[in-house]
């Protein structure tokens, strides 16, 4: 019986990607597109008097529209591919590696769009530049060094995607017959 729960839990996985990954970047953009605009309004709040229509912030006749890009839902979806392709992790640390990588990320993610709205407000000279690193750059070196940090904190000893498929090679029957021979 021990011996199935590995192809269970390594299926679950697997499972729960492939619906996460038909709905696509939609999930997260569902879940974080309010959890976004709302703080950024509520911070612009503190320096300004702006105004909310839907995804827009209205600042000194400034218009920041939050569109889906600036969510990163390809961000939390790799976070999600990678706490979730490692196996031999309980249920419990895998929410809470889950959880802290989203959460970590959400906060940088805010950070990083109210100081280029504050940026954009001022006029700044930076703002194109700075708005085309965080683009191409930043998303992916954020995901990278929170994955780290994970690896870190929570030891983990496996590698994504990778100790998976070593697993089905070990039990597989091309290992069993190259084994006999």
């Amino acid at each position: 019986m021990k011996e199935k729960k590995p192809y269970l839990n390594l299926i679950i996985r697997y499972l729960i990607l492939v619906i996460v990954g038909f709905f696509g970047f939609n999930l997260f953009y569902f879940i974080f597109l309010p959890l976004t605009v709302y703080p950024t309004f509520f911070l612009l709040n503190l320096f300004y008097n702006p105004s909310l229509i839907e995804n827009t912030i209205f600042v000194n006749g400034i218009a920041i529209e939050i569109i889906g890009a600036c969510i990163a839902g390809s961000a939390y979806s790799f976070l999600l591919i990678l706490n979730l392709s490692v196996p031999n992790i309980k249920t419990k640390k895998r929410i809470e590696m889950i959880l802290l990588s989203f959460g970590i990320f959400f906060a940088i993610n805010l950070i990083r769009i109210f100081v280029l709205s504050l940026m954009n407000i001022s006029d700044s000279s930076w703002f194109d530049f700075t708005h085309k690193l965080f683009w191409y750059l930043g998303s992916t070196l954020f995901v990278i060094l929170i994955w780290f940090l994970e690896v870190k904190m929570f030891k983990i000893k496996e590698i994504p995607v990778y100790s998976d498929l070593k697993f089905l090679y070990k039990k597989s029957l091309l290992n069993k017959k190259k084994n006999k021979k």
